[in-house]
């Protein structure tokens, strides 16, 4: 807890799943967190349920495809709490289909949540960091960055970008700044909402009832990498279920 306590953190996509437990066990411990994603009435729900447990929170609607929205998440945090310890940029979809579909526009959504959502986060915040001398970047890939199977092929180069942008970044970052991967397998999240295809999206809430791991799994992770000393860097965490191929 000493690791976490006071630290302010952005989570993105923070209205369900992986980021909705992120916030809730980071406020838990004593951050304050800063929440963004689209569903304005999610996160006013989600920031009562922080604030009524002693939690301290600020939201404000984000769509972190809008550079602007990213922008305006972090200076949210640094008007309310005066500076920004962690930034974790959640948010991800993931409408998975054969190649030869053409699903064009989920290709394109992909690139432009899963890729560029992250590089505005870091736009934004890579500034706020370097002038305070400190600063965390945690960024959500998958396992699918790890492992290319049919139907995921857009998916996982979108995954596998985060990881070689987050890794250059942790190159170019010094000594002053750490950068994290966390990596989850298959997770109970609303990952399958985003899915075009009936079929794939049917064979994968199969599958997740059967042998999924609950987020708060995702989000111990979370918390283990910020809780370390300033001199530790953990590089990437996969967290994947046992039964998980």
């Amino acid at each position: 807890m000493l690791g976490i306590k006071d630290k302010v953190i952005i989570i993105t996509g923070a209205s369900s799943g992986i980021g909705e437990a992120a916030a809730l066990l980071l406020a838990a411990r004593g951050a304050k967190v800063v929440l963004g994603a689209r569903g304005l009435e999610r996160l006013a729900t989600l920031a009562e349920r922080i604030t009524s447990s002693g939690g301290d929170v600020a939201y404000v609607a984000t769509d972190v495809t809008r550079r602007g929205d990213v922008s305006k998440l972090v200076t949210l945090a640094l008007e309310r709490y005066g500076k920004l310890d962690v930034l974790v940029s959640n948010a991800g979809i993931g409408p998975i289909s054969p190649l030869d579909d053409l699903r064009v526009e989920d290709w394109e959504s992909m690139v432009d949540i899963n890729i560029k959502g992250v590089l505005y986060g870091i736009a934004a915040a890579l500034p706020v960091f370097r002038s305070q001398g400190f600063g965390q970047f945690v960024h959500t890939a998958s396992t699918a960055a790890h492992r290319i199977v049919p139907n995921m092929a857009v998916y996982s180069a979108t995954k596998m970008a985060v990881r070689a942008i987050s890794e250059g970044l942790r190159q170019e970052a010094g000594d002053k700044l750490r950068v994290t991967v966390v990596s989850p397998g298959f997770t109970r999240t609303n990952f399958a909402e985003s899915m075009t295809v009936p079929a794939l999206k049917a064979q994968t809430l199969a599958s997740m009832d059967k042998f999924a791991i609950p987020p708060d799994a995702i989000a111990r992770a979370i918390a283990f990498a910020i809780e370390q000393p300033a001199d530790v860097d953990v590089g990437e965490i996969i967290v994947r279920p046992t039964a998980q191929g």
